[in-house]
């Protein structure tokens, strides 16, 4: 039979938070796969975990993943871990959960620690809708594609950023967004754990005088629904109301209902745009 893949939440900062589950699921799996083994080894060594390890990063993850996965096939148990967080989160090891999947092989993931919820629930900003974009692209077409993306996203957003990426990514962000709010965290769960609730703007005045350090986790508010009420009608007031009529009128729909649309569009009555296609123009 088949092994099974634990995808083991380790602590991101805290050496606390890790569960007994995953302590336990660490000393009994055949193998652990590590993102970075040097790292990994500090916290098996503060458990008194012996279970070897190999190494799983983002420059092996499509080879060793056929490894990992044969090694399953044959029946070994491996746990996935992460330098720090949750596996598959903005990391590598989304590959060779879909390989195990695709390959009906067992997968599990044993719950823990996320930077990016930790963040958002410590962020004062809206939780109930969040969306999370992990660490912009490299690649500045794509990155400019994003942005564009995100400049109309309406929920809260959860982005990863370096410490010398920091001020570029602000300017970005700022750039596309506006002054939006924004709760930087860094730190997370550690003994000088930061939470900084400001502006796009305000929290570019701050690092252009101090230097960032440790990883960031950025979460941006959303455009609002108001903002986003107030575009469009902005939109359809460049045009004519003339133009705004035949926008719906070509599409089939008959003088009523076009003005009730164009009236609801403009955030007007429908009786002003009656009476400036009837009215005004019959006393012109």
């Amino acid at each position: 039979m088949a092994g099974t893949l634990y995808l083991c939440a380790t602590p991101i900062g805290n050496l606390k938070d890790i569960t007994p589950r995953v302590l336990e699921t660490l000393s009994e799996v055949d193998l652990i796969a590590a993102e970075d083994t040097r790292n990994s080894m500090k916290l098996m060594t503060h458990f008194e975990i012996k279970t070897p390890m190999t190494s799983y990063h983002e420059y092996n993850k499509v080879e060793k993943a056929q490894q990992l996965l044969g090694q399953l096939q044959a029946g070994k148990n491996i746990a996935l871990i992460t330098d720090a967080g949750t596996p598959a989160i903005s990391d590598p090891g989304e590959v060779l959960v879909r390989m195990c999947l695709e390959s009906g092989v067992s997968v599990t993931s044993l719950p823990g620690p996320a930077a990016c919820i930790v963040a958002l629930t410590l962020s004062g900003l809206s939780t109930r809708r969040f969306c999370f974009e992990g660490f912009l692209p490299a690649d500045k077409k794509e990155k400019s594609q994003v942005l564009e993306e995100l400049r109309e996203e309406s929920r809260t957003m959860i982005l990863y950023e370096a410490p010398h990426h920091l001020v570029r990514t602000l300017e970005e962000l700022k750039s596309a967004l506006g002054n939006r709010k924004i709760t930087l965290c860094r730190e997370l769960t550690k003994k000088f754990e930061t939470v900084m609730p400001t502006t796009l703007e305000d929290a570019l005045a701050f690092y252009e005088q101090e230097e960032p350090r440790g990883e960031y986790v950025l979460v941006v508010e959303g455009k609002s629904m108001e903002e986003k009420k107030q575009e469009q009608i902005a939109g359809w007031e460049s045009m004519t109301i003339e133009d705004h009529m035949e926008y719906y009128t070509s599409q089939g729909l008959d003088e009523k209902s076009a003005m009730k649309q164009v009236a609801k569009d403009r955030g007007v009555g429908k009786r002003e745009i009656y009476n400036y296609l009837h009215v005004e123009k019959e006393n012109l």
